[in-house]
């Protein structure tokens, strides 16, 4: 994939962890080690600070540092998704803006957590962030981390806006997912939330997948999405059948805290977190070591 941000977005994107060092701060050597793994990986794109990379607790000067920093690592070689989603609109333009300076080439807008808005509530949040800002945005329905879901009709309404691209769909919902691809227009892109769903959504006319296992298997999971998108459903089944472990395994406990730990198991961060999350429960490493030797990410 290009790095153009007007092309439709496709393919496997890894929602990055942020490393972090034993004190605390960003450990953005270990940021850029992992981000040109990816690239090396054949990712097709990258998204930093979304659920998976602790954004929650990051103050907006380390959000827009931690993007920058992926933005220079990539150097250009993919795209980059920026989360920066917020459940007050004002903060989430604040925010939106200051990651376009970074060089991100798209935005990823979560829908507002806690406030629990309805859906024309949600069609002017992100109409008003999308009339603010100049990047293309994916919008990301996670009903299960915002307690609330926004449903085809909103998705399709907000489809038509302009500048909103596309949709990271984790609701778990197939029937609901399938419905906004049959009625998106051409541009729209629909990505799976859900790693475990990717092969059933893009067997279903979907692009692709924003995954938190590819962190750790990027080659294998963007493999698979290729696969089934060039309709090789039989080598996709098998990609998916290997990492099926695996994606049990990493979300045994919240993410991000199994692939965190699976990357530590793997030399490539240190083992740190952000309060209220700490280390994945030791009695989930030999389960955790034994899916990853499965995919091939570990040797046996």
């Amino acid at each position: 994939m290009t790095a153009n941000p007007q092309s439709r977005m496709a393919g496997c994107g890894t929602a990055l962890v942020t490393p972090f060092t034993d004190d605390g701060a960003v450990d953005e050597a270990a940021l850029r080690a992992l981000v040109d793994w990816q690239v090396a990986e054949g990712i097709d794109f990258v998204v930093p600070c979304g659920s998976t990379g602790e954004a929650a607790t990051m103050t907006q000067e380390e959000h827009v540092r931690v993007v920058r920093v992926t933005v220079d690592q990539v150097r250009g070689r993919v795209p980059v998704v920026a989360g920066a989603g917020s459940n007050d609109t004002a903060r989430a333009v604040a925010l939106s803006k200051a990651l376009a300076a970074t060089g991100a080439t798209h935005l990823l807008h979560v829908t507002p957590m806690y406030n629990k808005p309805p859906q024309r509530g949600l069609i002017a949040h992100f109409r008003r962030i999308a009339e603010s800002v100049e990047l293309p945005i994916i919008l990301y329905n996670v009903p299960g981390r915002t307690g609330i879901n926004m449903d085809a009709a909103t998705t399709l309404t907000l489809a038509d806006v302009k500048g909103i691209v596309g949709v990271k769909e984790a609701s778990g919902d197939l029937a609901q997912i399938t419905e906004i691809i049959r009625h998106r227009p051409a541009h729209f892109s629909v990505l799976s939330g859900d790693d475990a769903l990717t092969l059933a959504v893009v067997a279903a006319g979907g692009d692709g997948v924003i995954s938190v296992t590819s962190n750790a298997t990027p080659r294998l999971m963007t493999r698979l999405v290729t696969m089934a998108r060039s309709g090789d459903l039989s080598g996709a089944r098998a990609a998916h059948l290997k990492l099926t472990p695996w994606m049990r395994a990493a979300f045994v406990e919240s993410n991000p805290l199994p692939v965190k730990a699976a990357l530590h198991m793997m030399g490539m961060i240190g083992p740190a977190h952000r309060l209220p999350l700490v280390p994945l429960a030791p009695q989930h490493h030999e389960a955790l070591r034994a899916s990853l030797e499965a995919a091939g990410a570990l040797d046996a």
